[in-house]
């Protein structure tokens, strides 16, 4: 190994951060050990000297000096503005957050355990008490055993072996995944039959009529769930029981393995169990962002509260609703599968060892354009931008992308865009290539005329400069924003492909899906959980934002939703809808700016409700 040089060696707060990054994104997961200070710094002795130790070095730097910005618009803001106006505007965000609280729905997080290893105990009962792997390169899971040593999902095989000599590497066989978390979720879908798949081996079940019809308790429910799912595929789940998903989903890691926790359903408890939670077992909240909370003294939910008034001041990196609704436990307590027009893009990528041969990586990038044209065709989608994605050897990860005003399908396409896209970088020594698909048509809709066809997007002859944007209460993108606020670098990126590849095996729409296209510009704002979404009460009617005037529509009546639209049109309400009006520019901007206000002490707080 290459010692790193004494005018590139990390400064000692810097190498702190350095070594609790090089742990990776999965040093949370349950069952490894509470100190894990020696596996980081056996981690960082292995990695030391290689490209990804040096462009994780990188990042870290540039977290530092973001950190350093953040406390200096943070000491700016605190001299500037009138705190105690903003302190009085916090609590008056705390009180109608509060009182949008449901604790009406019994929410469940099922979390299968160690899912790919304990599928393959099932095949060689032999590894029972063993520590093993799956993955060669990149571990996708460790058994209990092995998570003891510190080994981990996400982790180099040969830092894991440094971590545990004794360590057994199995090969991955998606297939036999992909079979048994059909098994696992048809049995819940018994106890939810609009259940939610997060991934393979995880699941969002609203118990609530279920416990109703049966008469019996939602820990009984569950207990009894748990006990079929291990009975009839010899595998086990946890569960975490609570009001809203956020709540259930780091439940279901309290007692993990073959586990189940339940909250109690009342206010004060749930802020009880908050206030002490660190806030890196918050959904969403991932190495960059604990880090950043960390500069300003928030290690734990409860410390939201104390520094409440530097969360607002500070609103655009860290979104003072999402944190609020962190602090007191609330979030979207709505449960159901992912809707196919949720969908943003389609994409297959593939991660080898480092290529340098032009030809090889061309073939590499026909695979991948191969892959993705009959993920295409099975799911029915076309789409008019192509986003070519690539990771260098030194694990820099670069986009390019070309839009057309066609649609693209087929794989003669795909692999010529990407071409094109590529062959002005080369010569680059890449370890992962990729192609996205967005601006997506679905192609299993139905041609209607009239009404729907005017909700259902850009048709053939539509330009995409005049698509109009439709947006629903129910839209995922503002529902499950408590999980995906916060990404700003490609965590687990060795091990997203084999998930990809397991969901498309067994066929829900994966969260990534609604995601923005691989690759783009990672946002740095947390996007708070919309608190009318999170409070509404489960619901299976369907609502459409009418194009015109913004009004909700229920699309289980045709014959309204037809009036309404006439009458819009007739008073030549379109303009208005795109956004060109006065009062639309005004509530543009008023938007904008609304934080602003806290720094200038002259300006009087916004009354109530305004």
């Amino acid at each position: 190994m290459v010692e790193a040089s004494s005018d590139t060696a990390p400064t000692p707060s810097q190498s702190k951060s350095l070594l609790k990054r090089l742990a990776g994104p999965s040093s949370t997961k349950a069952g490894l050990t509470n100190d894990q200070s020696d596996i980081n710094r056996i981690t960082a002795e292995a990695s030391k000297g290689s490209k990804y130790y040096e462009n994780e070095k990188k990042k870290d730097k540039e977290l530092t000096e973001r950190i350093k910005r953040l406390l200096q618009t943070q000491n700016t803001a605190m001299k500037e503005a009138d705190l105690a106006q903003v302190e009085s505007t916090v609590s008056h965000v705390l009180v109608e957050i509060e009182s949008l609280r449901d604790t009406s729905q019994i929410i469940v997080h099922i979390d299968a355990d160690a899912f790919f290893a304990n599928c393959e105990l099932l095949y060689n009962p032999d590894l029972k008490g063993k520590p093993f792997g799956v993955g060669k390169g990149v571990l996708t899971t460790a058994s209990y055993e092995a998570r003891k040593f510190g080994v981990r999902s996400g982790m180099a095989a040969f830092i894991a072996k440094k971590l545990c000599p004794e360590l057994i590497l199995l090969s991955i066989h998606p297939q036999r995944y992909s079979d048994m978390s059909k098994k696992v979720m048809a049995i819940l879908a018994r106890y939810d039959p609009n259940m939610l798949v997060a991934s393979c081996d995880e699941a969002y079940l609203n118990i609530t009529e279920y416990c109703v019809q049966h008469n019996v308790t939602a820990e009984e429910c569950v207990s009894e769930m748990r006990r079929i799912v291990q009975e009839e595929t010899k595998l086990t789940v946890s569960a975490g029981i609570a009001p809203n998903r956020m709540l259930a989903k780091i439940c279901s890691d309290k007692n993990k393995p073959n586990g189940q926790f339940h909250l109690p359903f009342n206010s004060q408890a749930i802020k009880d169990f908050m206030v002490d939670l660190p806030v890196r077992k918050v959904p969403g909240i991932g190495r960059v962002l604990e880090r950043m909370l960390e500069s300003i003294g928030v290690t734990t939910c409860g410390d939201i509260f104390t520094h409440r008034v530097s969360i607002a001041l500070l609103d655009k990196e860290f979104g003072l609703r999402f944190m609020l609704q962190t602090y007191l436990g609330i979030a979207s307590n709505v449960v159901r599968p992912y809707l196919r027009e949720e969908r943003k893009s389609i994409g297959a990528e593939r991660t080898f060892h480092p290529l340098a041969d032009k030809d090889k990586i061309l073939q590499k990038l026909e695979e991948v354009a191969e892959e993705l044209e009959n993920d295409m065709t099975e799911t029915g989608w076309a789409g008019r931008t192509v986003t070519l994605k690539y990771k260098l050897d030194d694990y820099q990860v670069f986009t390019r992308a070309k839009s057309f005003e066609r649609w693209i399908t087929k794989k003669v396409d795909l692999f010529a865009t990407g071409k094109e896209l590529l062959l002005p970088e080369l010569p680059l020594k890449i370890r992962l290539i990729g192609l996205r698909v967005t601006k997506l048509k679905d192609l299993k809709l139905s041609t209607d005329s009239g009404i729907k066809r005017y909700f259902s997007g850009p048709t053939e002859q539509t330009s995409p400069r005049k698509k109009r944007k439709i947006s629903s209460e129910n839209n995922q993108d503002v529902d499950y924003n408590w999980q995906n606020c916060i990404l700003l670098d490609g965590d687990e990126e060795d091990c997203k492909t084999l998930e990809d590849e397991l969901l498309s095996l067994t066929k829900p729409a994966s969260p990534r899906a609604s995601a923005a296209p691989e690759g783009a510009a990672p946002t740095h704002e947390s996007k708070p959980v919309s608190a009318k979404a999170a409070g509404k009460k489960r619901s299976i009617e369907s609502q459409i934002s009418c194009p015109l005037c913004g009004e909700k529509l229920n699309t289980n009546d045709n014959q309204k939703v037809n009036a309404h639209i006439d009458f819009c049109l007739s008073r030549e309400a379109i303009q208005e809808a795109d956004g060109q009006s006065p009062d639309a520019k005004a509530k543009s901007k008023s938007q904008a700016n609304a934080w602003s206000w806290f720094l200038d002490p002259k300006t009087k707080p916004r009354s109530k409700g305004k």
